[in-house]
């Protein structure tokens, strides 16, 4: 729990609400990016550590999971949803959030178990999402959208799945480069989840994001952090289903205890 940073590893996060408490005591050394760029740099070996879209993890045989952390849901995750104004069974294209790598492929299964296979296109600015019939947002952006006047409906991701499958999903992890996951960088990442979950009421009480009121609820109700017996399992499922859907090869998980 003690581990102290080194400043030598190459560390990336994203820059949303939902990572601080996995991130604390690391900011000046982190590498912030979005999920798809973090994505680009790990399989460039930029970086030897990233909390990325666990889709990034289970379509590429190059990485591993740091076992027990995770940005996850149990429900209604509020900050990764389909906004709609028509039918999902309407829909023939959807807007995607350029940032998202997870989300699209979890969409893709939720509407695939529907029997529907619409388009998936970028979206090509965020003020442009309230114009669309069709549109996937994920993180602050998402949250924003969701606590302003809309016309939309949500499809809330975390909620489809729970009642698909009744279990977790998992939209990240730590991904390690494979043979850059030593005992320290994981005792380091280890240190950092224990450091928020700590100062959980510190980061409800000062980050910027939002309201106080809001960021408890978020974090008391919609995201979690554990990656245990149950979100294993909903990432099984998720694999399973990836593959049923044919949406790419998908390998199994490698899990380090560091």
């Amino acid at each position: 729990m003690n581990a102290s940073p080194d400043h030598s590893r190459r560390i990336g996060s994203v820059h949303y609400l939902n990572a601080a408490p996995l991130t604390r005591g690391l900011e000046a050394q982190i590498v912030f990016a979005t999920p798809a760029r973090l994505a680009q740099r790990l399989q460039r070996d930029e970086l030897d550590a990233a909390l990325v879209s666990i889709t990034e993890v289970l379509l590429h045989d190059r990485y591993d999971i740091l076992d027990g952390i995770a940005i996850a849901a149990r429900g209604e995750v509020y900050s990764v949803f389909l906004a709609h104004r028509k039918p999902l069974a309407a829909a023939r294209e959807i807007f995607c959030d350029t940032a998202s790598l997870t989300s699209v492929n979890l969409l893709k299964v939720l509407l695939a178990e529907r029997g529907l296979q619409p388009q998936f296109v970028p979206l090509e600015n965020y003020a442009a999402a309230r114009e669309k019939d069709f549109v996937l947002l994920i993180g602050d952006r998402a949250i924003e959208f969701q606590r302003a006047a809309h016309d939309h409906h949500i499809y809330d991701l975390g909620t489809a799945w729970r009642e698909l499958t009744g279990l977790p999903f998992v939209f990240a992890v730590w991904a390690l480069r494979r043979g850059a996951a030593d005992a320290g960088l994981c005792a380091e990442l280890r240190a950092a989840k224990a450091r928020g979950l700590a100062a959980l009421e510190d980061i409800i009480a000062t980050r910027p994001e939002f309201d106080a009121a809001f960021r408890r609820r978020y974090f008391e109700q919609n995201i979690f952090f554990d990656l245990g017996a149950d979100e294993r399992r909903g990432i099984a499922e998720f694999c399973r289903r990836l593959e049923r859907h044919g949406l790419g090869r998908v390998f199994a998980p490698r899990l380090v205890a560091g």
